[in-house]
């Protein structure tokens, strides 16, 4: 393999230029961090080719908040997760907490390719 062969990069999320003008590139990590947030802040239906992808968490903003809710929201979540993703991570610990117009996510998983531990914390809020 020459020293100019190109090797695979992912794309950041969100899509933007780096400092010399080229599309951004993610490292692994963040690059499955990233798929993690497009799942967890998308709605079922909102994508054109894949209606079922999502798992509809900014919802909870909008409703009364109660210990059923989150819990049914954790396993729709866990579903999820396992779904669109199970060939990238394993769920070690998934927790979720709405205050206000805020729901906190807390994922601790494994990237598989990687054996990497990560703890994320995602944050959605609702549009004002």
């Amino acid at each position: 393999m020459s020293p100019r062969a190109r090797t695979h990069s992912d794309i950041a999320f969100p899509f933007h230029a780096d400092r010399r003008g080229r599309t951004a590139p993610a490292s692994p990590g963040e690059h499955v961090h990233d798929l993690v947030e497009q799942l967890l802040f998308t709605s079922p239906g909102e994508r054109v080719m894949r209606p079922d992808f999502g798992c509809g968490l900014l919802d909870l903003v909008f409703a009364p908040n109660s210990p059923e809710l989150v819990s049914t929201l954790e396993l729709s979540v866990q579903a999820a997760l396992h779904r669109w993703l199970g060939d990238l991570i394993d769920v070690l610990a998934l927790d979720i907490d709405s205050d206000e117009n805020v729901v906190r996510v807390q994922l601790s998983y494994v990237v598989r390719a990687t054996g990497a531990l990560r703890d994320d914390v995602f944050e959605g809020r609702a549009a004002a």
